[in-house]
């Protein structure tokens, strides 16, 4: 095991602490005001401007889960506002295909404490659509480096859109404190442009 993926397992390991001593009300709280937050991006406000004359604007998010910043409120609200909003579902091997969110009630339990939409599947590639995409994050430092779970997932959504073209607007949803200065990085990581947590917008220059 490498030194970076090491000191990666460690940081991830001490912020899933944090997060799981967070209160429910806490998490809600922060939930609404990251909504607000988002809604303040200009990539979204650009996305909206396009209207529905020829096709709605696409967001790609997804459903959050334990003390993740809560997207259910933010979600909810671009699909009101005209957004066509795909959110992820989980491959066997770790991929995500997509689906159209269509509202809370078409979400199902799919294992793992994971909510997905019961649409039709639109295959892996249907990321490359989106406007804006919602990535979620442990942790982010300063030049726009993500710390995900270590799963994978995003890591190949981030390659696929790289491949694509890289024209998407990549903004990773996470607390405060989870701006840091810097977090290991491997040769595989990708930068996102911005972040948004519940008090303001981060850019990044790289």
């Amino acid at each position: 095991m490498s030194v970076e993926h090491e000191e990666k397992r460690r940081l991830r390991r001490d912020l899933l602490e944090v997060r799981r001593a967070l209160p429910a009300d806490v998490v809600a709280a922060r939930g609404a005001a990251l909504a607000l937050r988002v809604r303040e991006l200009d990539e979204l406000r650009a996305v909206s401007a396009k209207g529905a004359a020829d096709s709605p604007p696409t967001v790609a998010a997804y459903v959050s889960i334990g003390g993740e910043p809560d997207t259910r409120t933010l979600i909810d609200e671009l699909r009101a506002a005209g957004v066509r909003v795909l959110l992820p579902v989980l491959l066997p091997d770790n991929d995500l295909d997509w689906a159209v969110y269509e509202g809370p009630e078409h979400l199902v339990p799919a294992g793992w404490g994971l909510h997905e939409p019961d649409g039709p599947r639109l295959t892996p590639e249907a990321v490359t659509q989106a406007d804006v995409v919602l990535l979620p994050g442990l942790a982010v430092d300063r030049t726009g480096l993500r710390l995900g779970r270590g799963g994978g997932s995003y890591d190949r959504v981030l390659a696929r859109l790289e491949r694509a073209g890289g024209r998407t607007s990549l903004v990773v949803l996470v607390y405060d404190d989870e701006v840091v200065d810097a977090v290991p990085a491997e040769p595989h990581d990708r930068r996102v442009h911005a972040a948004v947590t519940p008090s303001g917008v981060h850019r990044f220059r790289h």
